[in-house]
């Protein structure tokens, strides 16, 4: 039960970020420079906590571990997530970026030698298909430049993931890298001040430090607890939940549609993907 709790909550929390940001970029006047700031501030300040609370509990290892190269990879893929959620529903996004991550990690896979099955090869051109469908215009897709931006969000997080396999501390690293990311994030938000002004109000900043301390701090330290009783496969399998949350989430509480696309390109996606997680070995 715990075990099952620690899933739902980490998957909820995933499935929140998209909320959030969209909420916050659509009903306030936060902009997505200031909400890109906020989140991976706050995160970086809640993580760097948990960090700071273990070690003296007598956990070992470095205090904040990761890379300037993990970092810069979080970085892009937090401002191309807020640019994309001016104008993208929450669900739609959550099902570009959820493809995007797994279909860059798997081609990357491919590139370095890894072989398919021939039902995993029928699962990658099910989940493509299912993302060109998606981002067709003329078939009521999302604005083109927006969902060009998730999708390069997605290739970013694969690339972050990628740069974090074989860590032996998840949450010192990704402590780390949201800390290195956070003057990034500052940086580009004085540039985008001086040059065209930044806005926000109360309710925006409310959002966005409850995405990045709560729904993407908190989430990955409890995703990284459960990570620890779960296969490879299974926890693969569980995050195809994610966008689907999203999309529920998007419908029932901000009042965004589901349409036959996005319903036809979610089936696609998720058991398309599904079949290669599943068709690869399960390992602990």
């Amino acid at each position: 039960m715990r075990l099952l709790l620690l899933i739902a909550t980490a998957l909820l929390a995933f499935a929140g970020n998209s909320l959030l940001c969209r909420v916050a970029l659509r009903d306030t006047a936060l902009d997505p420079v200031s909400f890109v700031a906020l989140r991976l501030g706050s995160g970086a300040a809640i993580l760097w906590l948990i960090v700071s609370l273990q070690r003296r509990g007598g956990a070992s290892g470095a205090l904040l571990a990761g890379s300037w190269k993990a970092a810069i990879a979080l970085f892009v893929y937090a401002l191309a997530f807020a640019l994309a959620y001016l104008t993208i529903p929450a669900g739609t996004g959550a099902l570009l970026l959820f493809a995007s991550i797994q279909i860059s990690m798997i081609l990357y896979g491919l590139i370095i030698g890894e072989r398919l099955s021939g039902v995993q090869w029928v699962g990658l051109a099910c989940a493509v298909g299912g993302l060109v469908v998606l981002m067709l215009p003329k078939l009521g897709a999302p604005p083109l430049t927006s969902a060009t931006l998730m999708v390069m969000s997605g290739i970013a997080w694969g690339a972050y993931s990628l740069l974090g396999r074989g860590t032996t501390d998840p949450i010192a690293a990704t402590a780390g890298n949201f800390v290195r990311a956070t003057p990034c994030a500052l940086l580009v938000l004085a540039g985008v001040a001086v040059t065209n002004g930044v806005s926000a109000d109360w309710t925006g900043v409310g959002y966005a430090v409850v995405s990045g301390a709560i729904t993407s701090g908190l989430g990955y330290v409890l995703w990284y607890a459960a990570l620890r009783h779960l296969t490879v496969t299974r926890a693969a399998t569980l995050q195809l939940s994610v966008p689907l949350l999203a999309t529920l989430g998007g419908a029932m509480f901000l009042g965004e549609p589901f349409t036959l696309l996005l319903g036809i390109s979610a089936l696609a996606i998720v058991s398309g993907i599904g079949l290669v997680v599943a068709g690869k070995k399960a390992t602990p």
